[in-house]
C-alpha cells in the first residue's frame, strides 16, 4: 500500500517535495521509483532507488530531481527543483518486490509559466 502526497501548484523555477509513504519496510523493497504521466500519453519513469540507496534518473530529470528515502518513516522522497511546465504530470510512486509491482494513486503537479 502506498500513499502519495506533496503535489500542487507551483511557478516555473520553483521546488515542490513529494512523499511516498510505504505500510511496510523499506527493508523488504527492492528498489521504488517514480513516474509522470500526462493525459493521452504513457506513463514514464522519472527516478528510482535501490535497497542499497543507488539512485538513477531519466535524463530530463538528472540535475533538478533528487530521490531519497527515509527506512525510518517508510517513505520515499521526490525533491523536485526548477520545475518546469513540462514537469505538469500526475506523479505515481511504483515499489517493486521481486517481481511484483505496486503502485500508488498518483499525485498532481502543476508547473506553471
Amino acid at each position: 500500500h502506498l500513499v502519495e502526497s506533496g503535489g500542487g501548484s507551483v511557478q516555473a523555477g520553483g521546488s515542490l517535495t513529494l512523499s511516498c509513504a510505504a505500510s511496510r519496510s523499506l527493508f523488504s523493497i527492492n528498489d521504488m521509483g517514480w513516474y509522470r504521466q500526462v493525459p493521452g500519453s504513457q506513463r514514464e519513469w522519472v527516478a528510482s532507488i535501490t535497497s542499497g540507496d543507488y539512485t538513477n534518473y531519466a535524463t530530463s530529470m538528472k540535475g533538478r530531481f533528487t530521490i531519497s528515502r527515509d527506512t525510518n518513516r517508510n517513505t520515499v522522497y521526490l525533491q523536485m527543483n526548477r520545475l518546469k511546465p513540462e514537469d505538469t504530470g500526475v506523479y505515481f510512486c511504483r515499489a517493486r518486490l521481486i517481481n511484483n509491482y505496486y503502485w500508488g494513486q498518483g499525485t498532481q503537479v502543476t508547473g506553471s509559466s
